[in-house]
């Protein structure tokens, strides 16, 4: 008899994902998997394919409807890619778990081309993420980069037929879907700073459910905790979105905890950076976030901003 609902979108990426959830729950209590039924629910991400995400709404599209069934009690829980969050959830809703994290590099793949830099003048490469786009033309203003929207699969098809030459896919999703072998080359997070909470897979919870939020303690990974209070500190500050080319990344090497931000123009001629570490707790992982943010807020002023609202 199934005593737990997990809420999930429908993507193999997905279900991979809330399949990995209810392994984890499984042998961590010694329970059934059959215990924890997977509930798909289609988000309006999911059915809009037509258009950029940050013409109908941005983040939110993930996980609107998956959090409307967790606030009313449909489902106990709802499993979800970091880097589809909105960075302020809706008054009940937290992130109780972050399951360790993948690789978080942007993965090239291409059947013409073994490097960006290498593709031919004026190729056609497909995204639908702002931040890959506008780092693309950052690195190449000749090429013609085009929206991009669908799953995996769906990405992978069009690659194929030729509708572009190239696309990017985090190495992450790759990965748990048994693709690696599509990777032409990983780009370097470091020049091609990542999505803040790409690779990791996060579970959200009412935050007056304590039963769940027992169950869950156990696969709470600190040290992915650690890296994404900061990513989502800087988020919040900088009040990013979907609608906005936003790139960051905190990792924890020798016992501190680093991190590098970035945001740019559309076009990706316009560039604001900083790095900054602290000590690895929770408290200064969120206020060196926060301090990222407002710094690059403080350094781009408020004229960048505008278009992004």
């Amino acid at each position: 008899m199934t005593q737990f609902k997990i809420g999930t979108r429908g993507s193999a990426l997905a279900l991979a994902q809330a399949e990995e959830t209810r392994t984890r729950l499984a042998a961590v209590h010694g329970m059934r998997p059959s215990d924890f039924e997977i509930a798909v629910i289609s988000t309006a991400g999911d059915r809009i394919q037509n258009r950029p995400l940050s013409e109908v709404g941005g983040k939110g599209l993930f996980s609107k409807e998956i959090e409307t069934s967790l606030a009313s009690g449909e489902i106990d829980l709802a499993v979800h890619s970091t880097k589809d969050m909105a960075s302020v959830l809706p008054d009940g809703l937290e992130i109780s778990t972050y399951l360790p994290r993948e690789e978080v590099a942007d993965a090239f793949l291409s059947p013409v081309a073994h490097r960006i830099e290498d593709l031919p003048h004026g190729a056609i490469v497909g995204s639908s993420s702002l931040r890959r786009q506008a780092l693309l033309r950052r690195l190449r203003p000749d090429l013609d980069v085009v929206m991009y929207r669908g799953n995996v699969q769906t990405r992978l098809k069009k690659l194929k037929d030729g509708e572009v030459a190239a696309t990017l896919l985090a190495q992450a999703g790759l990965k748990r879907l048994g693709l690696t072998k599509e990777i032409t080359a990983l780009l370097d997070e470091d020049t091609f700073l990542p999505a803040p909470g790409q690779g990791a897979i996060c579970i959200e919870i009412r935050t007056d459910d304590d039963r769940v939020r027992a169950l869950l303690e156990p696969l709470d990974h600190a040290q992915t905790r650690l890296a994404l209070e900061a990513e989502r500190a800087f988020l919040r500050a900088l009040d990013g979105s979907c609608r906005t080319p936003i790139a960051g990344h905190a990792k924890l090497v020798d016992g501190v905890l680093s991190f590098k931000g970035m945001i740019l123009s559309e076009d990706g001629q316009q560039v604001f950076e900083t790095a900054d570490s602290c000590s690895p707790d929770r408290e200064s992982a969120t206020a060196m976030g926060q301090k990222a943010g407002s710094l690059l807020r403080q350094q781009a002023g408020e004229d960048f901003f505008r278009h992004w609202t």
